[in-house]
């Protein structure tokens, strides 16, 4: 902005524009490559977790006990009573617990045998 004052011995006023500085100093000039760049992925090892030590039976129980509703259906299916069904189950918690993979739930006991190879996706 100009201002000028039209009287004959007065001085003439001109604004100058501030630059305004950057506190954090010049911006690095930018330059562009002109080769795609490839951002390669390395492979992460797979994870490994303590092994709980489940017996063949346990694991058998585990895995017709995800695929079935109910306990007593697990019964039916294996010719076991109900409380060995509890029993195989409540051993199985306890001994990922001692590994220190507690497992309270169903859905915790799903997790645990997919890390550990006992059923894939596929199997559920």
């Amino acid at each position: 902005m100009v201002l000028i004052d039209h009287r004959p011995n007065a001085q003439t006023r001109v604004a100058v524009p501030r630059t305004v500085r950057n506190p954090l100093g010049p911006r690095p000039p930018v330059t562009r490559s002109t080769h795609a760049t490839v951002q390669v992925q390395i492979p992460r090892p797979a994870q490994t977790y303590a092994s709980p030590g489940l017996t063949e039976r346990e694991v058998a129980v585990l895995k017709v006990w995800l695929n079935c509703d109910s306990k007593v259906e697990v019964g039916a299916r294996l010719h076991i009573a109900l409380g060995t069904v509890n029993t195989h189950l409540t051993r199985i918690r306890d001994k990922y617990s001692r590994v220190g993979r507690a497992a309270p739930t169903k859905a915790a006991l799903v997790a645990r045998a997919l890390q550990d190879g006992i059923v894939k996706l596929d199997d559920l």
